[in-house]
């Protein structure tokens, strides 16, 4: 299908009706009518001849194909005004803070900046690392990723990633069987309830970690590898420690103990990058669930 068939204003209209997942919202934002998002969006899906959302009593959701192709659309349209802000000299570079999570940083954001600069060359994004405690609202930051349940208070919490923890060591270790924990030193993270879940989920005896205890699962692995005793981290955001051999995941038992998370502070107008960072930020978990699905 060639891009030159299809008409921008519709294809605009569909990315940011996918973004808010509602007509209203989408027509409020491209200043139009609530029936001009609807016609244009109709005219795109019979062109393409699927359907690219569901009309449900629940409200509106994306179609699989609406969802395939959602993300990369908005950062087509985010990529675009980019390049266009580059040709008025008198645009500032627009200046975002993201407070990362130093796990996710390591494991997940840091490769793949590049491709945020290539598609947003008119941000300037500023990137501090915390250890998973900040109060968004006292921080000097426009957004954070950080690591748990989700339920912070007045905090807007958008899911990117789940990261269940499972074992993780130095390949020299020879770790048989879960009972074979109880005589290796247990890293420990500020959860302190993390070891007692992961032996319930495993079936064997209660464990006790007396370990070095990290306000980082990003050191605590560093540690392991290092050969300082076995961590308990989600084994996702250590792919290439894992393929290099460096590191090794010997159990397959993993517990849910959180997930990653894009959160903003309530009530404080979220600048005009946040949209960009954002939409890019969900389009890398969503590039990573496919490879996933493709190769498994």
């Amino acid at each position: 299908m060639s891009l030159a068939r299809y008409s921008l204003n519709h294809l605009h209209a569909f990315a940011v009706a996918a973004r808010h997942l509602n007509m209203t919202r989408a027509a409020d934002e491209l200043c139009v009518t609530q029936a001009a998002v609807s016609h244009q969006i109709k005219a795109l899906e019979a062109q393409i001849g699927k359907p690219l959302f569901l009309r449900t009593a629940r409200g509106l959701l994306l179609s699989d194909d609406g969802a395939r192709i959602a993300s990369a659309v908005q950062q087509a349209f985010a990529q675009l005004d980019g390049a266009l802000a580059l040709l008025d000299d008198t645009t500032p570079p627009q200046r975002f803070t993201l407070a990362v999570v130093g796990t996710y940083l390591h494991g997940h954001l840091l490769e793949r900046l590049p491709d945020f600069q290539a598609r947003h060359p008119a941000i300037d994004l500023r990137i501090q690392t915390h250890n998973n405690k900040l109060d968004l609202a006292t921080e000097t930051v426009d957004a954070a990723i950080r690591f748990g349940d989700g339920a912070w208070h007045r905090v807007e919490a958008l899911p990117l990633q789940a990261a269940p923890l499972t074992v993780l060591c130095a390949p020299g270790l020879r770790l048989e069987s879960p009972q074979d924990l109880r005589r290796c030193t247990l890293l420990r993270s500020y959860r302190s309830s993390d070891w007692a879940a992961w032996a319930q989920a495993a079936g064997c005896a209660p464990l006790n970690p007396r370990g070095p205890q990290f306000d980082a699962s990003v050191l605590m692995v560093q540690a392991a590898m290092a050969g300082a005793g076995v961590a308990l981290a989600p084994a996702t955001m250590f792919r290439r420690e894992l393929a290099s051999g460096r590191l090794v995941q010997p159990f397959a038992t993993a517990i849910d103990a959180g997930r990653y998370w894009l959160t903003r502070a309530l009530g404080r107008e979220p600048p005009p990058a946040y949209e960009a960072v954002r939409g890019w930020l969900l389009g890398t978990v969503a590039a990573v669930d496919s490879a996933r699905a493709t190769s498994g």
